[in-house]
């Protein structure tokens, strides 16, 4: 049963059906619920990725975590060192078989994203900013592989990309202001760390802006009505003010960003139903 339990555990399955839902908003976001077969194995593949590379990661880091998450399933015990790595395979075959099934460009992004985990497990891991980039990259990339899935509005969904990438982007920077002490305490290279604070706050304001600044174009292009802009207010105020509080309270800052980046993809979900509807 603990086997079972730490097995579970390597995929961090609240992220693997968060990665899902936002594969599926993607998919309704480019295409309504036009290809429900398709949504549903992307959505399915998500998942299988996101929980091979939790797992991976686990096994790359299992030095670290026995000193600092001695309680993860490796350093405990429950899973051993080989086990968690042929286990990440297995979700990384699993991924890749479903991919096969849908269009080409889905494909391509699957390989990409796939490519640049392993890329940063193995190279860049430790770089300042990095870290943040990818997590960034691959939280929008959940939208665009879901509207790949079933052959919609890529354009569309490239905005939330935008957006959620941005906003994603400054959310892990203002996260590491608020971990300094304790990252340079165990001697990691955050951005705040390499730059300064301040700076890295200033950084992560440009990517707020880039998507404030996105965030318009499906209602300015004539894609969604006022349906969209109902949603996308508050998030803009969001975003702003979670910007705004960073500065002073990275905590309570980052917390809005994470609220604000959840809004918009509400806003693109409620900008579809109404077409659809």
């Amino acid at each position: 049963m603990e086997q079972v339990r730490g097995v579970v555990e390597l995929t961090r399955p609240g992220n693997a059906l968060a990665a899902g839902v936002l594969t599926f908003i993607g998919a309704f976001v480019a295409g309504g619920l036009a290809a429900p077969a398709s949504t549903a194995v992307a959505v399915l593949a998500t998942g299988a990725a996101t929980g091979g590379g939790n797992a991976i990661n686990d096994y790359f880091d299992r030095e670290i975590d026995a000193i600092n998450r001695p309680d993860r399933p490796i350093p405990r015990g429950a899973v051993t060192p080989r086990g968690a790595f042929v286990f990440s395979l297995a979700l990384f075959a699993a991924a890749v078989g479903l991919t096969l099934l849908l269009p080409p460009i889905a494909v391509a992004i699957a390989v990409v994203n796939l490519l640049a985990l392993l890329a940063y497990t193995e190279m860049f891991k430790g770089l300042p900013g990095v870290g943040n980039a990818l997590v960034a990259y691959l939280t929008g990339s959940t939208f665009l592989y879901g509207g790949a899935a079933v052959g919609g509005d890529l354009a569309t969904v490239s905005v939330l990309f935008v957006l959620a990438a941005a906003a994603t982007m400054a959310r892990e920077i203002v996260k590491d202001v608020e971990d300094v002490a304790g990252d340079r305490k165990e001697g990691l290279s955050t951005l705040p760390i390499a730059v300064g604070e301040r700076t890295a706050l200033g950084v992560a304001a440009v990517f707020v802006a880039t998507a404030m600044l996105a965030s318009p174009l499906p209602f300015l292009r004539g894609t969604f009505g006022s349906a969209y802009l109902v949603v996308l207010v508050p998030t803009l105020l969001g975003l702003g003010a979670g910007t705004y509080r960073s500065f002073d309270d990275p905590a309570t800052g980052q917390t809005w960003l994470k609220a604000s980046m959840f809004l918009a993809a509400l806003a693109f979900v409620a900008g579809r139903a109404a077409v659809v509807v």
